[in-house]
């Protein structure tokens, strides 16, 4: 039994390794197959809403109108934010480098000897490079949300057919449409009470950064409503981006620390006070598995992996919760 049982676990770890593997390959296809089911379970409501009233055709040309605007607003604050913040950076490139090299001297002075390496890749130089790519990145998204709305649009045509079938199959088919459901409606949750705290940090977030007068507040503000959306890595960034930006700023390192210290209040009190009052039972999940699946969705898929990996761990525990075989994980996994 010992053996068996070791057998069976390799097994299981080189299936998952495999598995991993393949997803990584496959992004090109599976991630915006992934994002369009996730906007589906968002939308779904929406246009069999309207259905009774406009018709099937007219009912889906709406949601997918009112997910473009959605989707749309959200890709074009992330570009202002971060273009914004990246062209800052261009602009002001020479007195940035000359404020790095009094650093360096300021350093040198004090007996503090700054590694080679650091030297070498920690500049302005890197600064500017680094918002170039950041500036390039964001044009690739555009792409990304267009194959994303692509896949939507043929998964709505298909979502009532599928569902009609899966009720006329019973049984099984039946379970896994209500699981379905039930994780549309956990995910539809999930993302309203995401959307509120992002709001309320943007606007913390702006009204700190206006009030130390530190520049592009509104940006700032944007960027963290944004970033606010990925869990743990999001905020991270969303505090570090402004710190770096103050050193720059007043050449302080004591306005720096005020500066991180402040924002990391508010993401603390955002993500860890309010955000589960308002989330409520129904989303518990252990912190230890969203850390997790944030880190592993980063891994395979980057910044869209990190966004999507909450809401597939929220979708593989709810699946796992309605069968009798699996019920084991989610209650293991869950922060009940």
């Amino acid at each position: 039994m010992n053996a068996d049982s070791a057998l069976r676990t390799m097994a299981g770890l080189c299936t998952a390794i495999l598995l991993a593997a393949a997803l990584s390959l496959a992004q090109s296809v599976l991630a915006p197959v992934t994002f369009a089911l996730f906007l589906i379970a968002l939308a779904w409501p929406l246009q069999r809403g309207l259905e009774p009233r406009l018709g099937g055709a007219v009912a889906m040309i709406v949601t997918l109108l009112v997910t473009l605007t959605v989707v749309g607003l959200m890709v074009y604050l992330a570009a202002w934010g971060f273009g914004r913040v990246g062209r800052w950076v261009i602009a002001n490139a020479a007195m940035m480098q000359e404020l790095y090299l009094r650093k360096l001297e300021w350093a040198a002075a004090q007996g503090i000897e700054v590694a080679p390496i650091l030297a070498e890749h920690f500049n302005m130089r890197s600064l500017v490079r680094l918002a170039q790519e950041v500036l390039s990145q964001l044009q690739g998204l555009l792409t990304f949300v267009a194959v994303t709305m692509v896949f939507m649009i043929l998964g709505l045509l298909e979502t009532g057919g599928t569902a009609r079938r899966m009720q006329a199959m019973g049984g099984t088919g039946v379970a896994v449409l209500e699981a379905l459901a039930e994780t549309a409606s956990k995910l539809r949750t999930y993302m309203a009470v995401r959307t509120v705290m992002s709001a309320l940090t943007g606007l913390a977030v702006f009204a700190f950064a206006y009030a130390m007068g530190l520049e592009l507040a509104a940006e700032w503000g944007v960027i963290a409503f944004v970033l606010n959306y990925i869990p743990f890595i999001g905020s991270f960034l969303a505090t570090l981006f402004p710190t770096v930006f103050a050193i720059l700023q007043f050449g302080s390192w004591q306005s720096a620390i005020t500066v991180f210290a402040s924002l990391q209040v508010i993401q603390f009190l955002s993500g860890s006070y309010i955000e589960p009052r308002l989330a409520g039972a129904r989303l518990a999940i252990s912190a230890f598995m969203v850390l997790v699946a944030v880190f592993l969705g980063a891994f395979i898929w980057g910044v869209p992996g990190a966004f999507i990996g909450v809401p597939a761990l929220i979708a593989a525990l709810t699946v796992c919760e309605r069968f009798e075989g699996s019920r084991w994980v989610a209650t293991l996994l869950s922060g009940k």
